[in-house]
């Protein structure tokens, strides 16, 4: 009699844990798969952190900067709109960003092997660079690569706009 309810309670307890963790692991996945932006962050204070906290990133030409906002009454790119997506023939996870608004088109974004620049591009420019593994924190508030957040910004000629660079450790 003792045993069967050891066994009852054993049984319950199992069941609820696997609904639990199928549930934390649909809230996740729900939301990895939205769009969302993307706002730099500065870790320590420095003469440029005011140019680029909470500064968002966008898409021009083929990489993806900060826009500092220095350059006034002009749009520079298009803000990056994305989300995690199954990298083709992989176990992992890449990022794509929609890369203009009409026709929505999206671009998958990668690490460039040569220059660490982040950039994006169609599948055959990603395929032969670092396209993933793109993830969150888990707090899903911060970006990383290969489970670690090592990107940095780097000023770009006198434009006022910032690379974003990967550290990637191989």
């Amino acid at each position: 009699m003792a045993l069967s309810i050891f066994v009852g309670l054993a049984t319950i307890f199992g069941t609820s844990e696997g609904i639990r963790q199928s549930q934390a692991m649909a809230r996740r996945d729900e939301h990895r798969s939205r769009r969302c932006n993307i706002l730099a962050r500065c870790t320590k204070s420095s003469q440029y952190s005011c140019l680029v906290e909470g500064k968002r990133l966008v898409l021009s030409g083929d990489k993806l900067y900060v826009d500092t906002g220095i350059i006034h009454d002009e749009p520079f790119g298009h803000p990056f709109s994305g989300y995690f997506l199954p990298y083709p023939e992989t176990k992992y996870s890449g990022l794509v960003s929609s890369i203009s608004d009409d026709p929505p088109i999206m671009n998958w974004v990668y690490i460039d092997r040569e220059t660490y620049e982040v950039k994006f591009g169609t599948r055959p420019h990603a395929e032969h660079n670092f396209n993933g593994p793109f993830d969150c924190t888990r707090e899903e508030r911060r970006l990383n690569f290969g489970g670690w957040e090592g990107f940095v910004v780097v000023k770009e000629g006198n434009f006022g706009l910032c690379i974003l660079i990967a550290i990637v450790i191989i």
